[in-house]
């Protein structure tokens, strides 16, 4: 496995990081201890940063985490959970203030077996006003953040400018990482277009998604994929071609996520340890150049399309 930092905040992760949200039952039902397993497959094999928010199953990913880690000697993981986005009986809400960001990384806490969190991160930017992101939700955060109550601070979202105007319209040193999700993979490296930016101010990057969401993957993306029909098209021959070579699209995506050596880390996510072992076996394994320059010329006519967020 190997280890980056995130920026400049002196946390050095795996390029390849577990993403809690499969915990939280988003994408298929799952038995908790199978989860577990899977938190504790992932740590045993060199993954040392999870992701996970409030949001994921309406909390349920966070209380689920939270039994696993309690197996887990808290200095062999970095973690990272959110502010800003939650849900509760079937229905998403938003709350960017002040308030709520400083209640809900305590509530955090209790759910997780933790007393202190690595990085803290506003969820989804896009959804929320943008100047109360600089002026409400971070200010609560880097106080948190002078306290030892969390070590850092970030951004998440699918709009890449957002991160950006963020970034410009807060104290220098107020950000410390971002994390972007479909914005470096197979068919969008939209993400690169920034790291330069994100480098001259000290910004960690993580990616999240290697997969597009489903995009890129053998089986194809479920039917509420907001993906434009042409995109979603392409992938599905993608992913044929590269069965008719003996590969997957799968290892082919993690290989390319990981490979990019400014990208501090890119996150999966699954309950199933038997997955978390493929996934770091195709982290680790060579990139077969011939295959990717294939693929990515069948997705050039439809390279960076994108989808708003829902």
């Amino acid at each position: 496995m190997e280890y980056r930092e995130i920026g400049k905040t002196g946390m050095r992760i795996s390029n390849l990081s577990f993403g809690a949200s499969s915990l939280g039952g988003v994408f298929h039902s799952l038995k908790e201890e199978d989860g577990i397993k899977a938190v504790h497959t992932a740590v045993d094999h060199g993954i040392n940063f999870i992701d996970v928010s409030p949001y994921y199953g309406y909390m349920k990913a966070e209380i689920v985490l939270g039994k696993a880690l309690r197996d887990i000697e808290r200095n062999r993981y970095y973690l990272s959970t959110k502010v800003g986005r939650y849900g509760k009986d079937g229905v998403n809400y938003w709350d960017y203030s002040a308030k709520k960001a400083t209640e809900s990384v305590y509530e955090s806490m209790t759910r997780l077996h933790i007393d202190y969190i690595d990085l803290i991160h506003v969820h989804d930017i896009e959804f929320a006003d943008l100047e109360q992101v600089c002026t409400e939700t971070l200010p609560a955060l880097t106080a948190l953040r002078t306290k030892g109550i969390v070590r850092h601070v970030g951004i998440t979202n699918l709009t890449l400018r957002h991160f950006k105007y963020v970034i410009e319209h807060v104290p220098a040193g107020t950000v410390e990482s971002i994390l972007s999700f479909c914005h470096y993979c197979l068919n969008d490296d939209a993400l690169t277009d920034y790291l330069d930016f994100f480098e001259s101010h000290g910004v960690g990057v993580i990616n999240a998604s290697p997969f597009s969401m489903g995009l890129l993957t053998g089986r194809g993306a479920p039917d509420w994929h907001p993906a434009p029909a042409p995109l979603r098209n392409l992938c599905t021959k993608a992913a044929d071609y590269c069965r008719s070579k003996g590969q997957s699209i799968e290892q082919l995506a993690v290989k390319y996520a990981v490979s990019n050596p400014r990208i501090a880390s890119t996150l999966f996510s699954t309950t199933r340890s038997e997955a978390v072992l493929k996934n770091i076996r195709w982290a680790e394994a060579p990139l077969d150049e011939d295959l990717l320059k294939d693929v990515q010329k069948m997705l050039e006519p439809r390279f960076r399309d994108t989808w708003l967020n829902s």
